[in-house]
């Protein structure tokens, strides 16, 4: 795909999750990965609905401006979700609502931010890993997402939101939909005992569909 299709890519899902009510104001950004190394990314203090292709942040494979608006001050998080997830082409970071309400509730588990609700939230977004909170820009960020070792696509930054990889535009935009809506079916159904997915129906859910849960490596939470 070429230079100018990718920018209007990223603009096209900037403004359907902007008018969606996903990330209001200029909160939100978007980066994808390019072949050279080099990234595309949404300029710091821009709303993700009126993003002009022109202006979007070219940087080299060293993270260094080549051409566009300064970029995001998020880069330190979308470098470390980088380096650390080899598979991921773009990453999305959001201040959707019921993602951002999620983080602040006493009972997540930073392993397990979400049960397993649906298949799709397994299927799109995997397991959710919470961090804590850092102000944002701060680059101590990303020594918490590199502590992940890669095992998360989608990582909560506590009072702050998502940010989620995909092997592609589309496919992390999606993972990140499908993160919101479960976080508001949490929210919702919170203190109904709703009844989740069963161990075995996740087990047959990461066998049909080869997904690569967090849970089911071998290592050690400690």
């Amino acid at each position: 795909m070429s230079d100018a299709r990718l920018r209007e890519e990223i603009c096209r899902y900037g403004r359907s999750l902007f008018e969606r009510g996903l990330t209001p104001g200029s909160s939100g950004n978007i980066s994808l990965r390019l072949e050279d190394g080099g990234w595309l990314v949404t300029p710091t203090n821009a709303s993700l609905g009126f993003l002009d292709p022109a202006r979007i942040s070219r940087l080299d494979a060293a993270g260094r401006l080549v051409s566009g608006d300064k970029p995001t001050k998020e880069i330190p998080l979308h470098t470390a979700l980088y380096d650390t997830r080899g598979s991921a082409r773009a990453i999305v970071h959001l201040h959707s609502t019921h993602a951002v309400a999620l983080t602040m509730l006493p009972e997540i588990d930073p392993r397990a931010a979400l049960p397993p609700m649906t298949p799709y939230y397994l299927m799109r977004a995997g397991e959710t890993a919470l961090v804590p909170y850092y102000r944002p820009g701060d680059p101590a960020v990303a020594d918490a997402i590199r502590g992940l070792a890669g095992k998360y696509s989608s990582v909560l930054l506590a009072n702050h939101g998502p940010v989620v990889a995909g092997d592609s535009l589309e496919a992390a935009v999606f993972a990140t939909e499908e993160l919101e809506e479960t976080a508001k079916l949490y929210l919702l159904l919170r203190n109904l005992n709703p009844r989740y997915l069963s161990p075995a129906q996740v087990a047959d859910l990461t066998e049909t569909f080869g997904l690569d849960l967090p849970s089911h490596h071998d290592h050690d939470h400690d």
